[in-house]
């Protein structure tokens, strides 16, 4: 798929991974709308920032913790751009529980944001999709669904969720719309956390070192651009699988 020209939503795309994810694909010349929930000032500031290049970009804000707003999302995205061939489903939360004290609230919190939103934007995505145009979907997961942590089970299970979600879309949606995944591994911090603690990680991996944003947002370039990948997850962990 030729990026140039294209219209992109990218959730959670105005702060950390969607912020990289979303600059990469406006470098390669698509148009954008950044979504964001409670990131105003970085989603302005991003779009100011990609119109000064002569990108054209938009935000607009929804709270994907109710997954039934995520058909007026692409709708507010269509109505901006025009219709929408580049999905990115990065917005996520990462609650802290375990087995022993999750609660069906929080269980079902995190199942609403990080995986049925996804879902739901992905129905909608194809909907909205013109027959004559192809489509690429990139799904956001993490590696540690094959490993999880003790201490997120509900993200873990939303997870999970997304790695099927993605090889079932791209099942139903081919030929005409591709759907795949990056699983990220030490990328960056986690909120509330500094470098120490991530390079603390990043000392057992095989190639030591911490990835960054930029490595996420060029495989997503590669999984959008390339026409023969679909319902591919591919890992970016620095090793970690082989230890």
């Amino acid at each position: 798929m030729d990026i140039q020209g294209r219209n992109a939503l990218i959730t959670g795309g105005a702060i950390r991974v969607g912020r990289a994810i979303t600059e990469a694909l406006a470098g390669a010349g698509a148009n954008v709308f950044i979504h964001y929930n409670r990131s105003s000032g970085p989603a302005d500031e991003l779009a100011e920032s990609l119109r000064s290049m002569g990108i054209r970009a938009v935000t607009g804000s929804s709270d994907l913790s109710d997954p039934t707003g995520a058909g007026a999302l692409v709708e507010q995205a269509t109505a901006a751009l025009g219709p929408v061939s580049i999905l990115v489903n990065s917005a996520s939360g990462f609650p802290a529980d375990t087995l022993g004290d999750v609660t069906p609230e929080g269980f079902r919190a995190a199942q609403d944001l990080t995986l049925a939103s996804p879902l739901f934007l992905t129905q909608a995505f194809a909907d909205q999709l013109p027959d004559e145009l192809q489509g690429s979907v990139v799904n956001i997961t993490d590696v540690k669904t094959m490993r999880p942590y003790r201490e997120h089970v509900s993200y873990m299970l939303a997870k999970g969720g997304v790695d099927t979600l993605t090889r079932a879309a791209a099942l139903s949606l081919a030929p005409r719309i591709r759907v795949n995944a990056v699983a990220l591994g030490v990328i960056l911090p986690p909120p509330g956390e500094g470098e120490d603690y991530v390079n603390a990680l990043a000392a057992d991996l095989p190639l030591g070192r911490v990835g960054g944003a930029a490595v996420v947002a060029d495989t997503v370039l590669f999984l959008t651009r390339n026409d023969f990948v679909t319902g591919e997850i591919i890992r970016l962990d620095g090793g970690a699988h082989l230890v």
